[in-house]
């Protein structure tokens, strides 16, 4: 995790959220790691965007995310709550 750390932090511009979202992201499953590395290594002219948009087209991106039915469900339940 440490050399994807430095590596987000050295592109231009990375700020805290995008590379704790990144962080984030790559620690749930060793293979998000691997193509995330990959993709930094591939190229060393990376903008914040090009890593945002590529971990934003992984087949298993919106596998931590609630569905938007799930969370319209949160939303109502929380609203009911009150």
């Amino acid at each position: 995790m440490d050399e994807l750390t430095t590596r987000l932090n050295n592109i231009p511009g990375a700020y805290f959220a995008f590379v704790a979202g990144i962080i984030s992201y790559a620690k749930k499953k060793p293979e998000r790691l691997r193509r995330i590395m990959g993709y930094l290594n591939s190229r060393e002219d990376l903008t914040t965007s090009d890593v945002v948009h590529f971990v934003m087209t992984q087949p298993d991106f919106h596998e931590d995310g609630l569905s938007l039915r799930e969370s319209a469900e949160h939303d109502l339940l929380a609203a009911t709550e009150q």
